[in-house]
């Protein structure tokens, strides 16, 4: 019979990032069987919709689709069909496309790519090539919050790099860093039974204490955003949560509408300093001494 254990936690390089897995509560089931299978269904999605693996969907896509309409996994096809209604609700600020050519005046992503019956999807130019790694992190942390409700887990948190979401009656305390200064903490959050993505500029410790342009590109001129500093999105799931914080990054505050339709709330750093909330943020901000 399987060992089992009230609680657990394991890390695991994948995604580009660690991907940190913490059981608090597994009594009565296979905690370690559960967390294998968690971290099973990251790799999944990692296969799948990786830009850099050939056999992946996203580079069969980028190869083929524009001649032919691509079978794709059904967790793919889910994926592309929320980003493009992502796409459609930010008047185009979150872009899966930002892999290819600029788009020409008149023409957008959203436009070229047609999602078809039975997992089919379909490139309507050439120069289309997508890239799903503003979204598929936090996908794949669904995907493992599944797997560990599944197999009988009672409370748990997935976190891959800081795209994360946790279950059940515990309260997880989240750190938050400074955009500005990332070797100081900015504030703490409080997060239960929902999802937790940041964006901002990059910031390697180990080559300066500075940081560098965001990742996150304009689609229009596929240049980093600079509007914003960082952002963090609470949302019901965390593909929608890392999708928002790219909205959010790019938009600002006008990206209130799609926070709004995806019952999302946001906070961000301005680039004078200044710390925004939208209205519905839940909980008191609370700055980290």
């Amino acid at each position: 019979m399987p060992a089992t254990s009230a609680s657990i936690r394991r890390a695991r390089a994948l995604l580009g990032t660690f991907v940190e897995i913490d059981v608090t509560d597994a009594h009565g089931c296979d905690a370690e069987g559960a967390v294998e299978a968690a971290f099973s269904a990251v790799a999944d999605v990692h296969r799948l919709m990786s830009f850099h693996d050939a056999d992946s969907d996203v580079s069969r896509l980028n190869l083929e689709a524009s001649g032919c309409a691509v079978k794709v996994h059904p967790w793919t096809f889910a994926v592309l069909k929320t980003a493009l209604d992502m796409a459609h609700r930010s008047d185009g600020a979150f872009d899966i496309g930002v892999a290819g050519a600029p788009p020409q005046a008149g023409t957008s992503t959203l436009a070229a790519i047609e999602l078809l019956a039975d997992d089919h999807v379909r490139f309507g130019h050439p120069t289309v090539k997508i890239d799903l790694g503003g979204i598929a992190k936090g996908f794949a942390v669904d995907r493992a919050l599944e797997a560990l409700r599944m197999r009988g887990v009672r409370s748990a948190m997935v976190n891959a790099g800081g795209d994360l979401a946790a279950f059940g009656p515990d309260v997880r305390v989240v750190h938050i860093r400074d955009p500005q200064f990332p070797d100081r903490l900015l504030c703490q959050i409080e997060v239960s039974n929902e999802a937790l993505a940041s964006s901002a500029r990059r910031f390697d410790p180990f080559r300066s204490a500075d940081t560098t342009d965001t990742a996150v590109l304009e689609p229009a001129t596929r240049r980093p955003a600079h509007g914003v500093y960082g952002a963090t999105v609470r949302a019901p799931t965390c593909m929608v949560a890392d999708a928002l914080t790219k909205v959010v990054m790019i938009a600002g505050e006008r990206a209130a509408a799609p926070l709004a339709h995806f019952k999302a709330s946001a906070m961000l750093i301005a680039t004078n300093g200044d710390i925004q909330t939208t209205s519905n943020w839940q909980g008191v901000l609370q700055h980290a001494a």
